[in-house]
């Protein structure tokens, strides 16, 4: 028998290494019990230091890890954990691995593909030097190959996500007709799905099981691990296994989904989730299959549960968005992450760390990623993105926030939406234009403007929103990159009718707001 180390007279012929974003269960690895495989996981500073993470995202891996070890024992699997404070952890997956071999014997090493660069360099780098053989499979979690959509778009200028996603539907069949056209004769209901909420429906009830994980929260403080945000652990909400993000994939598409495609855009002060299906930690996990949750949702539709343009709109982030910018992110790195095309520098305010500003859709915003790490795209996009582009805030310093506060962010995911989409940093490769807004659109889609300190139509003045000043002021800066561009044509045809004086005033208050940032 096997002690919980896995370490006994067994011959270990060969270490399987699991990663902390690795926790499928279903994986071909798992069909067979092999008493000569060894599964290790590991608890290390390395994962946990390499930027500073939220409290809830540092627990929620570790719980998640161990949930699946406890799984795989449970199925006579060996299994060797390395908790945050084992003495024999060295805190780096090299070291670990070079020790774990020794120990054990090991005569072969196997590795899922990591997602992220830096560990799949971290891998290679290792494997040619290890003293023993070192193979790496697939995850078989994603719908598209590393360098899918690079093929797709080999020999064109740009590549456009609505032509990638047209492809994946076509491919993989998914809201076709029996002529292979898009059901309801449309490829994207996204013009559909832009409502504010006022309040009705209602938020559907919270029915994720709540677990206590105080125990490990302090063995992880213990350690001497640095975080930031609510940690939570007496009463955690997130997913520990993929049974229980199944229940919360059946709740999500019973009770929210139905109106998801309306408001998936919608922000409020009222309700944090809305019908947002917080599966996407489930999802980058991998406890969940993006294709049986695609599968569930076309079939809601299909059965009459759901409107086709919030199923539509749903589908469109997992096997379009979701896989777009995965192919981006490895068709660009590592020099992706270096990316500033506006030369932003400002560090970000104290206030991306306790969420008091007088702002209040940044409040709100940044108060609920702290709380509960996790915002929907819109507040991730139109009120923090927003922001930290016009402020002209360092896109590296963002994206290590954003890469820190968001329990679901893996840098292939969270890197390109940040540097891309957000920040325009990558000089317009992924996005087609800037996504910067002044109060008006905050204002049209949530209550957030509403008792805020700052007026959202005043310009100018000590009361006006900083978005507006600073709104006119980027796009007049960045005149002779932008101007061209003809999705944002209409902002430099308003303005060109600006006397002289007024756009001199609007440059003015951009400027005391950009230099006042910790004051805001």
């Amino acid at each position: 028998m096997t002690n919980p180390n896995g370490k006994s007279g067994f011959k270990t012929n060969t270490l399987r290494l699991i990663l902390g974003d690795q926790l499928n269960p279903t994986h071909s690895w798992f069909k067979q019990v092999n008493q000569q495989t060894l599964y290790v996981l590991m608890e290390i500073r390395q994962e946990t230091d390499y930027v500073l993470h939220h409290a809830q995202k540092i627990i929620a891996v570790f719980a998640g890890m161990r949930a699946l070890a406890q799984a795989l024992r449970a199925g006579g699997h060996r299994v060797h954990y390395l908790t945050i404070n084992d003495p024999m952890n060295r805190h780096e997956i090299s070291a670990n691995l070079s020790f774990l071999i020794a120990h054990y014997g090991a005569q072969k090493l196997e590795y899922q593909a990591p997602d992220e660069w830096r560990l799949d360099q971290q891998m290679r780098d290792f494997a040619r030097t290890a003293d023993l053989p070192c193979q790496v499979v697939s995850s078989e979690h994603f719908y598209t190959e590393q360098d899918e959509a690079a093929t797709l778009f080999a020999g064109k200028k740009s590549w456009l996500m609505e032509q990638f996603y047209r492809a994946m539907r076509k491919k993989h069949q998914v809201l076709l007709d029996d002529a292979n056209h898009p059901v309801g004769g449309k490829w994207n209901y996204d013009h559909d799905n832009r409502k504010a909420w006022s309040g009705t429906p209602i938020e559907p009830i919270d029915k994720r099981p709540q677990h206590d994980h105080s125990a490990l929260w302090d063995s992880i403080q213990a350690a001497g691990v640095k975080s930031f945000g609510e940690p939570q652990a007496a009463h955690f909400r997130w997913p520990l296994n993929r049974e229980e993000a199944h229940l919360q994939l059946d709740e999500f598409v019973q009770h929210a989904l139905p109106f998801f495609g309306e408001f998936q855009d919608a922000m409020s002060h009222k309700a944090w989730r809305l019908f947002h299906s917080l599966l996407s930690f489930a999802l980058n996990t991998k406890m969940l299959n993006p294709k049986e949750v695609v599968q569930r949702v076309e079939s809601a539709w299909q059965t009459g549960s759901v409107p086709l343009s919030a199923a539509e709109g749903y589908i469109r982030q997992i096997i379009g968005w979701r896989e777009y910018i995965r192919g981006i992110y490895w068709h660009s790195m590592p020099n992706y992450r270096e990316r500033n095309a506006f030369n932003h520098q400002a560090e970000l305010p104290a206030w991306f760390w306790t969420g008091k500003t007088k702002m209040r859709c940044l409040a709100q915003a940044i108060g609920q990623s702290l709380q509960h790490a996790h915002a929907h795209h819109i507040q991730r996009l139109m009120v923090i993105g927003n922001f930290s582009l016009l402020a002209g805030l360092n896109p590296q310093r963002l994206h290590e926030w954003y890469l820190g506060v968001y329990i679901d962010a893996f840098e292939w995911v969270e890197l390109p939406n940040t540097l891309g989409m957000s920040q325009f940093a990558d000089g317009g490769m992924l996005a087609t234009k800037p996504y910067v807004s002044s109060a008006a659109y905050i204002d049209k889609m949530s209550d957030y403007c509403k008792g805020c300190h700052y007026d959202k139509k005043q310009r100018i003045g000590e009361k006006a929103c900083p978005f507006n000043a600073m709104y006119w002021d980027f796009f007049a800066r960045n005149e002779a990159s932008l101007a061209k561009n003809p999705r944002i044509g209409m902002a430099y045809v308003q303005l060109r009718k600006m006397d002289a004086s007024a756009k001199e005033a609007l440059a003015k208050q951009a400027n005391a707001f950009r230099q006042n940032l910790e004051t805001l």
